[in-house]
């Protein structure tokens, strides 16, 4: 967990904040006990909204964890939406389904165990919305999938874009960062925001997200 933002600002909003479900409190505090990967409170929020405002239908994400983010978006879909997310994961996978029924949302969510890299070829598009919060070193590697996945129009946000500030030269970043992961993600965000196919809009929400709209 980090936050780019001043804590205390973060505390603020979060105040002001309205949760769609109270499951996710619980998803919450379960993630931060265990120290697992799971989004920002902020960041959930906005993937939300993002849901809502888009009216999307059908949404596609990578790296479930433990339903977290998913949760966010599955409460946010119309009676006749469908989220796929996948998580390698067994364990977590599993984790994940027990949440999204206790939220009673079940039935618009389908939680796939497996590779995104082995799994998205068999995934059939397209989608309105897809949130990449997988494997860092393979963002680039499947951005060419995910936008045969992607709608035009539609929107592919991804996660944890500025890394805890580590991908910002010279910056002191907020917490360690696997530098590897760092190189990647980096070298993933050059590569979006020169991409024609895209237009992206980077936001210092959470750890930083890229949305990005399929412009062709």
């Amino acid at each position: 967990m980090t936050t780019l933002v001043h804590p205390a600002v973060v505390d603020y909003l979060a105040g002001l904040s309205r949760l769609p479900h109270p499951q996710l409190d619980v998803v919450a505090r379960e993630g931060h006990a265990e120290g697992l990967p799971i989004v920002m409170p902020d960041t959930g929020a906005l993937l939300h909204a993002l849901t809502r405002l888009m009216g999307a239908r059908r949404v596609l994400e990578i790296g479930t964890a433990i339903g977290y983010s998913a949760l966010w978006m599955a409460t946010a879909l119309p009676e006749d939406g469908r989220l796929i997310t996948l998580e390698r994961h067994a364990e977590r996978a599993g984790r994940a389904r027990e949440h999204l029924r206790s939220a009673g949302v079940e039935a618009k969510a389908s939680v796939m165990i497996g590779d995104a890299a082995r799994f998205l070829h068999k995934i059939a598009g397209p989608f309105d919305l897809i949130f990449q919060d997988g494997d860092k070193p393979g963002y680039l590697a499947l951005l060419d999938r995910l936008h045969v996945l992607l709608r035009p129009g539609g929107a592919l946000v991804t996660d944890n874009v500025l890394w805890s500030g580590a991908v910002v030269p010279g910056l002191a970043p907020a917490r360690e960062r696997n530098a590897d992961d760092t190189a990647a993600i980096a070298a993933y965000n050059a590569h979006l925001a020169a991409d024609p196919r895209f237009h992206t809009v980077w936001v210092p929400v959470g750890d930083g997200l890229a949305i990005s709209t399929k412009v062709a």
